[in-house]
């Protein structure tokens, strides 16, 4: 009788000690989950937008400084260009409006500063119909663009190679209102660094074509955005 009233004595601490690591696998996969949430929600830190200045399609000098307090995207492109250039800008353009506040900006630097001087590019904000004063369409020294377009790591083609120079990637960098280069985290959780301006023929955005009808980075930009606005 002693050992059955002991061991009855017993039980209810048996059963704590299976509750409380119960207990705790809950709690790490409810923390799992807010993690997760968190990636889907918040935006990683890139680094801090280079400083740069250089001269729009209104003759006017722009620098990094100017755009502070704003949100805004940074492309390299030019206006010549017959492949993904225009579908670069007319993705901005779809942005421009969608976005459609005070607050945000475009800043595309052209590669070809030669030909894309101030005058050749207030007549090519007017062809992709550029609203918003703060989308600046710049030129300049293109020694010193080829080092912009290097410390914001995207890719444009060595000015010193005829085939290469006029070469560039479809990327574009995400600013925040603290001049911080900004992106989503992808699936796996890992930052995507940079979006991309281009079309795509699959929604999963793996095969660009310039004719396609999906722009997934498009439309996680505008997402994106807007979380900053906030």
């Amino acid at each position: 009788m002693r050992n059955m009233s002991k061991t009855k004595k017993e039980a209810p601490g048996i059963k704590r000690k299976v509750i409380i690591p119960i207990a705790i696998f809950a709690l790490l996969f409810l923390g799992i989950g807010v993690g997760m949430g968190y990636f889907k929600k918040n935006l990683y830190t890139v680094m801090k937008v280079p400083d740069f200045e250089l001269t729009d399609q209104n003759n006017k000098k722009i620098t990094n400084k100017d755009m502070l307090g704003k949100v805004y995207l940074v492309e390299f492109f030019f206006s010549r260009c017959p492949t993904i250039c225009p579908v670069m800008n007319r993705n901005m353009r779809f942005i421009e409006d969608e976005i459609n506040s005070p607050e945000f900006g475009i800043i595309s630097i052209s590669i070809d500063p030669e030909n894309d001087t101030p005058a050749a590019l207030k007549e090519h904000a007017k062809s992709v119909g550029a609203k918003s004063p703060d989308w600046h369409f710049l030129t300049g020294n293109r020694d010193y663009i080829g080092k912009l377009a290097d410390q914001f790591n995207i890719y444009i083609g060595d000015q010193e190679d005829d085939s290469e120079s006029l070469n560039h990637s479809g990327m574009i960098a995400l600013v925040d209102q603290e001049g911080n280069i900004r992106c989503r985290y992808n699936k796996e959780n890992m930052p995507i660094l940079y979006y991309s301006g281009l079309n795509y023929e699959d929604p999963e955005g793996k095969t660009p074509k310039l004719n396609g009808k999906y722009h997934p980075d498009r439309e996680i930009l505008i997402e994106d955005i807007k979380k900053l606005l906030k």
